[in-house]
């Protein structure tokens, strides 16, 4: 189930405010939504221009459908889903942003404790690449200097492509950002993109990547291990070198 606009936001911090214990009744996104049962959480964070398919792929992954006609987002839209890496529940809080202008206020506060921010452009689309610097100058100013970038290229089921794979791959490598080929509507390398970010931060994690904290809000008992990032930006030095995950042509 989507939460759409100021519905979901007002969830947010209904839920953010809310003891844990009492949200397990609450919350129907998971089908078993146990706050005891996973290792990790992580937010990640989908960014882009309008229509470039960043609904799409999180339905797509979290529903397993691809809703025809999709609207554009309101603000913002929030799911959950758990998926299992080396033994252990890794729970993923996946927040789907707006790409219109009027939203950017609203949304460039989700960035600050994102652990994965994926920047989406559509690969039939020359001007939502060509809007990747502004993302990418927003994602410097309010992101954390940990964060994991992911740049995916959406819509490789299109024939009228504007934007060939080594294009991405070129802009990623200087950027210093994973990067992946997607279709939302046929379902290539959506559950691929959504299980390395988990298995990537997972490994950050126990590498001391980034902080540990018994707590990250109310969002998981103490017994959980959970993530938290700096406030503040300091210079990128921890991934000397793009890596690239996988190519439109590998499923």
């Amino acid at each position: 189930m989507l939460y759409k606009g100021c519905v979901c936001v007002l969830f947010f911090f209904f839920f953010c405010s809310t003891e844990s214990g009492k949200m397990a009744d609450f919350i129907g996104i998971d089908q078993a939504f146990n706050m005891e049962d996973y290792k990790f959480l992580f937010k990640v964070v989908l960014i882009g221009n309008a229509g470039v398919g960043k609904t799409c792929l999180v339905r797509r992954f979290t529903q397993g459908l691809f809703p025809p006609g999709q609207g554009a987002t309101i603000g913002v839209d929030f799911m959950i889903k758990t998926v299992e890496i080396d033994g252990e529940k890794i729970k993923l809080q996946i927040w789907d942003t707006a790409g219109q202008e009027r939203f950017r206020s609203i949304t460039q506060s989700y960035y600050r404790s994102a652990h994965a921010l994926i920047l989406v452009y559509d690969i039939s689309s020359q001007p939502t690449f060509d809007c990747l610097p502004d993302w990418l100058r927003e994602i410097e100013q309010y992101a954390s200097c940990k964060v994991l970038r992911v740049l995916v290229g959406n819509k490789t089921d299109r024939e009228d492509r504007e934007l060939p794979t080594h294009v991405g791959e070129e802009f990623a490598h200087r950027h210093n950002m994973y990067f992946i080929e997607t279709s939302a509507k046929e379902a290539d390398n959506v559950e691929k993109l959504f299980i390395e970010i988990a298995k990537e931060l997972t490994q950050l994690v126990r590498s001391g990547h980034f902080d540990k904290d018994s707590k990250v809000g109310d969002l998981s008992p103490q017994d959980v291990s959970n993530v938290t990032l700096p406030p503040t930006r300091e210079p990128r030095s921890e991934f000397a070198c793009c890596s690239r995950w996988i190519s439109s042509s590998t499923t």
